[in-house]
């Protein structure tokens, strides 16, 4: 039994790599619930990533829904939701706000640059401090806010063309936002 052992171990891990593969690359998995939906968007006041010195928050975004975005120039995911993005933020049906997470002022900028800025407005939280009173644990992840600043919608992975037009479209609507 024990020359068996090591082989055993391999395929249990192949197994358990396999499975974690295929989950992270199904459309249908659910989302971790989050605990803000149904409640008031954590306040933040945050730098602007384009502005040195002017912060920007929930006070400014107050009486208008918007899609808060996080993302970083370091996520291979978010390189993958970018064009999907940049086609919903060019229908202007909410704003775009863009949280970039964790990241270096001057990578955030340069990756901006190189894939383009779909984003109303980018806010920075450098430290992290800000991603933890929403609950973001990765990135990318997306948040709808209606007017009344309540989180309505949150989805963990890469927006696509299916997500947005099956979850985010029909919770805009729902939030009295659709065209």
């Amino acid at each position: 039994m024990s020359r068996w052992m090591p082989l055993l171990i391999v395929a249990a891990l192949g197994a358990l790599l396999a499975a974690g593969v295929w989950m992270s690359r199904n459309p249908n998995r659910e989302a971790l619930p989050s605990p803000l939906i149904g409640k008031p968007a954590p306040a933040f006041a945050l730098p602007v990533l384009h502005e040195a010195g002017r912060l920007f928050g929930t006070r400014d975004l107050e009486g208008e829904p918007y899609l808060l975005n996080v993302w970083g120039s370091w996520c291979p995911a978010c390189r993958d939701e970018h064009p999907v993005l940049t086609r919903f933020a060019e229908t202007k049906r909410v704003r775009v706000v863009g949280f970039n997470w964790n990241d270096e002022h001057a990578d955030a900028l340069a990756w901006l640059e190189r894939f383009g800025n779909p984003y109303w407005i980018v806010v920075a939280d450098r430290e992290g401090k800000t991603a933890i009173d929403w609950g973001i644990y990765g990135a990318p992840e997306t948040f709808l806010v209606d007017g009344k600043g309540v989180v309505r919608w949150k989805y963990v992975g890469p927006l696509t063309d299916e997500v947005i037009a099956a979850q985010l479209l029909p919770k805009l609507d729902e939030i009295g936002h659709g065209r």
